[in-house]
């Protein structure tokens, strides 16, 4: 029987950790007799808004050097990127890309964080 952390280890490279914990959800989820395994968490007080504020503002809402801008009607800043599918923009966000440093220099930040933040920056903008 194949350990869970070999699984995991295994099943990253293909689906990517954002895409592994939402397969992990959903197939937990879909069965409530199963013990709940949760792979990433947001940190304890997270605020998506105060921290976007604090790391991401900064080109986000001025679009430098190239930065889709967050805020209402901009979502066109962010239809050619979400076409690739939120997964492949909160890799973008947890590695790096262009211009933008992995993490956008939020060192505190989980990867779960990072992904909270796309999504406040999307839903921010439409």
């Amino acid at each position: 029987m194949l350990s869970i952390k070999r699984v995991i280890m295994s099943a990253i490279p293909k689906v990517g950790l954002f895409g592994l914990v939402v397969s992990f959800a959903t197939a937990i989820s879909a069965d409530d007799s199963q013990q709940h395994v949760q792979l990433a968490q947001l940190t304890e007080g997270f605020d998506a808004e105060a921290t976007y504020m604090m790391s991401c503002f900064a080109c986000h809402s001025t679009g430098a050097a190239g930065a889709p801008k967050v805020g209402a009607g901009n979502a066109d800043a962010w239809t050619s990127r979400m076409e690739k599918g939120m997964e492949a923009v909160v890799t973008n966000a947890v590695n790096g890309v262009n211009s933008m440093p992995a993490k956008g220099l939020c060192f505190t930040c989980t990867d779960a964080d990072i992904a909270a933040l796309v999504e406040y920056m999307v839903s921010s903008s439409q």
